[in-house]
């Protein structure tokens, strides 16, 4: 009330005079204004007066408050010899406040009356009574806030400043100061070094080995060389910091290097660990899924989750027989070892999911052991091939997920075919019930993937997972191996990913594709598995149509469609890539109050690393996303967004290229 008060008066005061001054300066301006330079004079020496007052009179008051000339009284006993900085605020107004403050937060200034925020920048009373206060930086020091409420005044509240500048610096320099640890490895060094010449080879690690010292010799760590494809650096966490605002770019010098790009780095980066031995295992986890999503990038992993960098390359073809011949005895053997076998792909299965999965009941069937594969029929992509074996008979050998739950025991192999994501399975509660897991995938890992499946078959160069079966099934015995039937699912498998052997195929690519061919595969039929309905079409002529370039990649929306036309999504985005100037599409359509997306490129973007934000997957050609709770114009949004942010960084890299 006091403060309200004072304000008042004071601007009545001056309110009065000003009124008094312009009354005596009208008729004066009228009959000789020279005379209005005494009235100019009187009103500067007004205000002049009226400021010096003010400021006596706060000091005046602040002497009286804040001081402590009253023996006796009840000041005496206050907290103006506390050496903690302590101040008084009422209704927004700092009323009251001891020596301390005034030397250390107002040097040595007075203030009173004035709000907390003009005094303290960022100050919020709220946050200042939690139990941890608030953190506050005020000229070079840092402080830490602390209010409490008085209890017979709620509107009073008493604030303390503790100084701690010299506790929170040195937690600041200890958490830099913490070890992260990198293992750098060169991605296919044993199909790019073999055929060169020993000169050659020399010449290529001498630049690698220049770059990696010349990077981490910016760090206070160190770089060791462990073995001819992979390093080691120990290095602080205020290097990862600026590593990561740079992204990496060590990569795409190294790729520069090489033409073509195929000379490439994968790094698996951790830190914030409580140990340096838990570091490592991180970098461990971190290089593990950075080799499975292709090579070429970063990953960092920290106790809250992975982060990726670069990952814009195509990678090499490095499978060899050998290794397929070790997973296809190991897979029949885990089969044996089964008193039944449930197979599942991902949801909305397609030709490949299916397809993978019948070449792998087929392995189960030559094994001698029940098996079924867990599909719901009113849910897929590949709905042409479920009828095709089922008036063929084979309809016993498809169910539908909730069937299975009967069947498990301790001893029931599930084989997930075409995934690798827990949260993309056709059925989650299949996986969580059975305690052996085996996975087929050729999509890049990301984040989310199956925990410790007992067998892993993930080799994101192939193709298809069809491809990764015919390799299996090439090593089991010729007799009672896959009929043409069969044959015919595992080549439309392939044909769909590979969008009939035009991109992302291998050589091994076309050696499964002689091996169905020479089982009775026939490419007519199984083209005609590709064929659509005439509604079909002209909603897929429609999204066509009502599609847009935007940064060289066609974006289409679409309202939901009838369940029954779901093919229509990833068809369109297929049919977008033929547009000139187009290097990827992306199709978006409502879905059970979300959005599917489903993305595709010609390999000059990489559609996973742009959907993988998103939440989706898939690898560089081939992508999709299914967003919930979301609507077509957000989900079109965020994909704009997307390409943004992938565009910059692709100009980034461009102008760092360019200056290797």
């Amino acid at each position: 009330m006091m403060k309200n008060k004072l304000r008042r008066d004071i601007f009545v005061i001056i309110f009065l005079l000003l009124v008094a001054c312009i009354a005596l300066a009208v008729p004066l301006a009228f009959s000789n204004p020279r005379w209005l330079l005494a009235p100019a004079l009187l009103v500067v020496f007004a205000l002049v007066v009226a400021v010096l007052g003010i400021r006596r009179l706060r000091r005046f008051v602040a002497d009286m408050l804040c001081g402590t000339n009253f023996e006796g009284s009840k000041t005496q006993y206050s907290l103006a010899d506390f050496s903690i900085p302590t101040a008084l605020i009422t209704e927004g107004s700092v009323v009251w406040y001891n020596p301390a403050f005034r030397e250390q937060i107002l040097a040595g200034q007075d203030a009173l009356l004035a709000a907390p925020d003009r005094l303290m920048t960022g100050i919020d009373l709220s946050v200042c009574a939690r139990a941890h206060g608030q953190d506050l930086t005020i000229d070079e020091n840092r402080y830490t806030a602390y209010a409490t409420t008085s209890r017979s005044s709620k509107t009073g509240t008493l604030l303390f400043l503790v100084n701690d500048t010299f506790y929170k610096n040195t937690l600041d320099e200890y958490t830099a100061s913490r070890p992260a640890y990198l293992i750098i490895g060169v991605d296919s060094y044993d199909e790019l070094f073999n055929d060169m010449k020993d000169s050659e080879q020399a010449h290529e690690l001498e630049a690698i080995n220049t770059l990696l010292e010349e990077y981490i010799g910016r760090t206070t760590g160190f770089l060791r060389k462990v073995s001819n494809s992979r390093y080691i650096a120990v290095v602080e966490e205020r290097d990862i910091r600026w590593m990561m605002e740079e992204r990496f770019d060590i990569l795409d010098k190294v790729r520069a290097l090489h033409p073509g790009g195929m000379l490439t780095l994968s790094i698996g980066v951790g830190h914030g660990g409580a140990t340096m031995q838990e570091c490592q295992e991180m970098a461990r986890e971190s290089i593990d899924i950075a080799l499975g999503r292709g090579g070429d990038q970063a990953a960092v992993k920290t106790v809250d989750g992975f982060e990726f960098f670069g990952g814009i390359s195509h990678g090499v073809e490095k499978r060899s027989h050998v290794r397929s011949r070790i997973i296809a005895n190991a897979l029949a053997d885990q089969i044996r070892q089964s008193d039944s076998v449930i197979i599942m792909g991902h949801r909305q299965s397609d030709l490949d999911a299916i397809g993978s999965a019948i070449g792998l009941l087929r392995m189960c069937k030559m094994c001698d052991v029940p098996s079924v594969i867990a599909v719901r029929s009113k849910a897929t992509l590949a709905g042409q091939l479920l009828d095709v074996f089922n008036k063929a008979g084979e309809d016993h050998n498809f169910i539908e997920p909730e069937e299975t739950y009967k069947l498990i025991t301790p001893k029931t192999l599930l084989i997930v075919t075409d995934t690798y994501q827990k949260r993309l399975l056709e059925d989650q509660k299949i996986y969580e019930k059975c305690s052996r897991v085996v996975v087929i995938d050729h999509h890049r890992m990301a984040v989310g993937h199956i925990d410790n499946p007992i067998l892993l078959y993930h080799e994101p160069f192939a193709s298809s997972a069809s491809e990764l079966v015919c390799e299996l099934l090439q090593f089991m015995p010729a007799q009672n191996n896959i009929t043409q039937l069969e044959a015919q699912a595992l080549l439309s498998g392939i044909m769909l990913d590979t969008r009939s052997f035009a991109l992302h195929v291998g050589v091994r690519t076309f050696e499964a594709a002689a091996w169905l061919r020479s089982r009775g595969a026939e490419t007519a039929a199984t083209k005609s598995l590709f064929n659509i309905s005439k509604e079909e079409y002209e909603a897929r002529a429609a999204i066509v149509e009502g599609a847009y370039l935007y940064k060289g990649c066609a974006i289409a929306t679409s309202d939901e469609l009838d369940p029954a036309m779901s093919v229509v999504l990833p068809m369109a985005a297929n049919d977008l890539l033929t547009i000139n100037g187009v290097d990827a599409s992306f199709v978006a359509i409502a879905k059970n109050g979300g959005v599917n997306i489903s993305a595709r490129s010609m390999g000059a973007l990489n559609v996973q690393v742009i959907l993988e934000p998103l939440g989706g997957g898939g690898h560089l050609t081939m992508a999709g996303a299914q967003l919930r709770d979301c609507t077509v114009k957000e989900a079109e949004a965020r994909i704009r967004a997307q390409i943004d942010e992938y565009r910059a960084n692709q100009e980034c890299q461009e102008e760092l290229v360019g200056a290797v």
